[in-house]
């Protein structure tokens, strides 16, 4: 039996678990390997200080020359993506695409979209072993007269590339990369869909400018929405709160410090000199020992120490979040809704890794009072008024619930929604103290978009398709903490609409009497009295009483405690988006 033992690389592994990559299906790995390319190209045009200029072009591949068949037949495609980013040099095209867990950003602790260096390789082996084509790569560094073309195919025993052909070739880009890959998969629109992926990415996204060219010869543009980057966030030392025990001892034997009290100052972040010299003294430890001489007992009080001493949290500059501009706009110019709002959370930690959640909610149907069909279905089955429905329709089946887009370090999150933190922060969430429905157990119902992004130096992923965030209890509490916020702003929102709306509708129903009442009062005074001049009068009372200025300052009763909350809110009206108070916008929105 020990004869038949030997060693598994990395590949050969992945190549017979894809599924935990993300490429368990056609339809699916048609979308990872899109995911992956493009989150490699937008990581490389931020780091090297350029606005992303991405594009993305699926087209259906012919086999052994036969016509090709149409998108919707199709089995294999060839995904080739493009950027404006600054290049790979030649010696590291190969290793980057073609061979697993080789990458820059497993060790640093920032902000960053790749986390373990798989993706990208992870797509172009799928591509190999479904097709047995090799990948093909297109590479240009500013300044170079010509680009390097490479194609190569991953040999899965010793997990490196094999290149089949390498050259330098004419390029009308100044700078960029170029990745062709052709594998078996399954194009559909709709949700989890490619289209979907681009559309939300464009959100998280807004200065990035993507383009999309779709199977069928579609070409869609996403225009970006600003014209600066991200702040650009800065790497940091681990926290030694967010350490083990055999990571302290693998930091003692590769630190570059020579005493006990320089290691933990130097390698760690949040630790000063004076810290050091604490928690030396607190494990009963001589500050000036060599740190890899720290080992067995000594390395278990050294921990214990560190556990027992409270430090300042970790530095946030790690990290890039949207913004609540970015983020309303970004949803405004993708979702159609009558009310925006967004909020970013103060930075928190968990395990010693820094993170920020945003939140934000778009509700609503975008028709200027797509809040209130609820309530206009009521009153018309109060009234005896039959509601148009659809064969089959049911009215206890067919509830509308709320949509929920997931991110993480603006990557959109399409797969295993219900295994997410994020879902099940939005499912322990009381909407009903928001003025929006929710049975039990599920999602708030109505026109209603959720939005949750988590920035981290590291995402923890329940697997290595990134698809779910882990349910740490801090990350829970930020999430459900950031939704309660925007849940207060909407709540407000809704219940000065409602009071608006009923205001308004008593005023209608004061002006339908209002020429009875004039012409009745001037038969009562046999004409000596202006019934023109009364039925002005009366307007212009019923206006004072439900619709004009009394209105407004009923809307604004609550002002003092809740006009500040809902200055930075997007509300749709017919004549185009209003931001400011919503107690004039909500009136005005009705009114309209």
């Amino acid at each position: 039996m020990a004869s038949k033992h030997r060693e598994i690389s990395v590949s050969e592994f992945f190549a017979k678990n894809r599924h935990l990559l993300g490429f368990d299906n056609p339809r699916k790995a048609l979308l990872t390997t899109v995911k992956e390319a493009v989150d490699n190209a937008l990581d490389a045009c931020e780091e090297a200080g350029i606005l992303p200029e991405v594009e993305v072009k699926i087209e259906v591949a012919a086999i052994n020359g036969q016509p090709a068949p149409t998108p919707a037949q199709a089995d294999r495609f060839i995904v080739t993506v493009t950027d404006n980013g600054p290049g790979i040099p030649r010696k590291n095209i190969g290793n980057v695409f073609g061979k697993l867990l080789f990458g820059s950003k497993f060790h640093r602790l920032r902000m960053s979209r790749g986390q373990q260096g798989i993706g990208i390789s992870a797509a172009a082996m799928y591509g190999q072993l479904t097709t047995g084509k090799p990948t093909k790569v297109i590479s240009k560094i500013k300044g170079q007269s010509k680009a390097h073309s490479m194609e190569f195919s991953i040999d899965t025993k010793k997990n490196e590339p094999s290149v089949h052909d390498g050259k330098d070739i004419p390029w009308e880009r100044l700078h960029g990369t170029e990745v062709s890959i052709e594998l078996v998969g399954k194009y559909l629109k709709g949700k989890l869909s490619v289209d979907e992926y681009l559309e939300l990415t464009a959100v998280s996204n807004p200065h990035a400018q993507l383009t999309y060219v779709a199977p069928d010869g579609t070409r869609r543009v996403f225009p970006r929405g600003i014209d600066s980057l991200p702040h650009p966030p800065r790497e940091i030392k681990p926290h030694p709160l967010g350490i083990e025990l055999g990571m302290l001892l693998k930091m003692g034997q590769d630190t570059k410090s020579h005493w006990l009290t320089g290691f933990l100052s130097s390698d760690f972040s949040r630790v000063s000199a004076n810290l050091a010299a604490s928690i030396c003294e607190k494990a009963g430890l001589n500050g000036h020992m060599r740190p890899r001489n720290c080992v067995g007992q000594d390395a278990e009080q050294l921990y214990r120490a560190i556990q027992q001493t409270r430090f300042m949290n970790p530095p946030t500059d790690c990290l890039s979040p949207i913004g609540e501009e970015a983020i309303k706009n970004g949803l405004f110019k993708s979702i159609k809704a009558d009310f925006y709002v967004a909020t970013t959370r103060p930075p928190a930690v968990y395990r010693g890794n820094p993170f920020v959640i945003e939140a934000a909610i778009a509700f609503g149907k975008g028709d200027g009072g797509a809040s209130l069909a609820r309530d206009a279905e009521a009153a018309a089955a109060e009234n005896g008024e039959p509601q148009p429905k659809a064969e089959g329709e049911d009215d206890d089946k067919q509830v509308e619930q709320a949509r929920v887009i997931r991110f993480a370090n603006r990557v959109p999150l399409l797969y295993q929604q219900t295994a997410c933190a994020t879902y099940k922060a939005t499912l322990a969430t009381t909407w009903k103290n928001y003025g929006v429905k929710q049975s039990r157990g599920s999602l708030p119902e109505g026109s209603m978009t959720i939005f949750v992004h988590m920035a981290s130096v590291w995402v923890p992923f329940t697997s290595e398709a990134k698809e779910a965030i882990a349910e740490y209890d801090e990350i829970i509490k930020e999430i459900k903490l950031a939704l309660q916020e925007c849940g207060r702003k909407l709540g407000i929102w809704v219940r000065k609409r409602q009071h608006a709306k009923s205001e308004f509708e008593r005023r209608n129903a004061f002006e339908r009497y209002i020429v009875e009442v004039a012409e009745a009062t001037g038969r009562l005074k046999d004409g000596k009295i202006d019934i023109e001049w009364l039925k002005k009068k009366l307007q212009k009372t019923a206006e004072e009483i439900t619709g004009g200025d009394e209105t407004d300052r009923m809307l604004g009763r609550e002002k003092d405690e809740e006009a500040e909350e809902l200055a930075d809110v997007i509300i749709r009206t017919p004549e185009g988006a209003i931001q400011g108070s919503v107690s004039q916008l909500a009136l005005e929105a009705v009114g309209a």
